[in-house]
């Protein structure tokens, strides 16, 4: 987590800035972006909230969204990554809503995308973008910390 703590406060110190704030819907880093965040002074006036979405009773009782909601896609997919990210923007009354959602392994998922496949999102006024990488790692650990930081700098090249 020592990696992430520097880009997340340079996330915190631009939403911080800017007045603006940010939601945060986490999978395969399980936790890991918000807890970094959060371990950032002052997070209460930039973190708006978030969840690790990690299974469909999750994005059911979390999210708030059926199956009819996502009909037509996939997690570990960037039109899923934006949606979702809509999803905990809108129900957190965020300015931005961000989203990770991917495999960490060891293995791949059930959708065929192996292990180090991870999609992420942003969401904002006019900004509905996502970007994927492919670690090529089977270290279920490695990924999620390479994840959450690939979320985070994300995070922060859509806040420049």
């Amino acid at each position: 987590m020592q990696t992430l703590l520097p880009l997340a406060e340079a996330v915190g110190e631009r939403l911080k800035a800017r007045g603006e704030n940010l939601a945060v819907s986490e999978s395969s880093a399980g936790g890991l972006i918000s807890a970094s965040l959060l371990a950032q002074a002052g997070a209460s006036t930039f973190y708006r909230g978030g969840g690790v979405i990690y299974t469909p009773q999750a994005y059911k009782g979390l999210l708030g969204l059926t199956r009819e909601d996502i009909e037509g896609m996939r997690s570990a997919t960037e039109p899923y990554a934006r949606m979702i990210a809509g999803t905990i923007r809108a129900k957190t009354r965020g300015v931005w809503g961000l989203c990770e959602t991917g495999a960490a392994g060891p293995s791949g998922n059930g959708y065929g995308d192996a292990a180090g496949h991870v999609c992420v999102a942003m969401v904002g006024d006019g900004v509905n973008i996502s970007r994927t990488l492919e670690t090529g790692l089977t270290d279920r650990v490695e990924n999620m910390r390479l994840f959450a930081k690939f979320a985070l700098e994300f995070a922060l090249e859509t806040l420049s």
